[in-house]
């Protein structure tokens, strides 16, 4: 039995080569390297292309086995996602890259457990039933609760419990520091700009200590240079923190950018085309004038393309 999980936000109202056609015989991952990358963490295999070559079952923090979805619609049966074998370790940063309607924010659902596989399975080793998966969420919209001040939107998983502690503004105030909005706790929504509501969202997902973060185009809708110092702080975040997380984006340079892999999804049905490995020394600020970057950029867009 699966077990439950938490979310870090409000409630939403409305919310590898080709993957193999047979499931694998068993859970496996190409051996890393031993040399460490400036971030202390070793770096994965050259980047290439490979099929569906999930994580072992020791690490991993979620599993997808043999996975589809399918939905019934007014006309007819419609497969979301077909033969999804897939698995996040604990600490890796995924992003998932894909044509509109191939099934990406279906994953997520499925991840939080607001749908329910029709067929395969979704396993979080070394969970029991009771015992709940903590994983924060930011959308693309921000979704901040206009009446509450910042720092009030930031310890919302806690209100919507109806307690908060001292300890619990101790640590919204720790994430707007973190996150880049020191002095604007008591702000109101309305009384920031789009990228600060941006951030503030971003810390919410974070307030619960988050075991895996689940990121649905959280960037996609700000401009150019806000974006690039967002997703610079989040790295920074994460290398800091080393959660895991799962980033949904539309944008290869944005997924290269911040990914240890990223996963590129067929069209509908969604199955996993390719698996590209990101062995890029971090942090990647710099790193777009590298010409591995550049090749990484054009080997998503061709499959992609394909």
């Amino acid at each position: 039995m699966a077990p439950r999980t938490r979310c870090a936000t409000t409630p939403s109202s409305g919310p590898r080569a080709r993957a193999c056609s047979r499931r694998p015989a068993r859970w496996s991952r190409p051996t890393r390297r031993s040399t460490p990358t400036p971030s202390g963490r070793p770096p994965l295999p050259e980047s290439k292309s490979v099929p569906g070559t999930p994580v072992s079952a020791a690490s991993a923090i979620v599993r997808f086995d043999d996975v589809v979805k399918r939905f019934s619609t007014s006309s007819g049966v419609t497969t979301a996602l077909q033969g999804i074998n897939l698995a996040i370790d604990r600490g890796e940063f995924v992003a998932i890259i894909g044509p509109s309607g191939c099934g990406k924010s279906t994953l997520l659902r499925l991840l939080c457990g607001l749908e329910q596989p029709t067929e395969g399975r979704i396993e979080w080793p070394g969970r029991k039933g009771a015992d709940p998966v903590r994983f924060g969420v930011a959308f693309q919209e921000h979704r901040l609760l206009p009446w509450l001040s910042i720092e009030q939107n930031i310890t919302l998983p806690k209100l919507m419990k109806g307690r908060t502690a001292a300890q619990d503004l101790e640590r919204a105030r720790a994430l707007c520091k973190m996150v880049g909005l020191e002095g604007f706790e008591k702000r109101l929504p309305s009384e920031l700009s789009g990228g600060m509501r941006q951030r503030a969202s971003f810390a919410r997902s974070l307030f619960v200590h988050p075991e895996l973060l689940l990121l649905d185009e959280p960037f996609g809708a700000l401009d150019a240079l806000t974006r690039e110092q967002i997703i610079a702080d989040a790295e920074r975040i994460w290398m800091e923190q080393r959660f895991a997380a799962f980033l949904i984006t539309h944008s290869i340079s944005e997924a290269v950018h911040l990914a240890d892999r990223v996963i590129v999804m067929s069209a509908r049905p969604g199955r996993i085309a390719a698996e590209i490995a990101v062995n890029l020394p971090r942090p990647r600020t710099e790193q777009m004038l590298n010409p591995e970057y550049s090749r990484l950029v054009a080997e998503l867009r061709r499959h992609l393309e394909i």
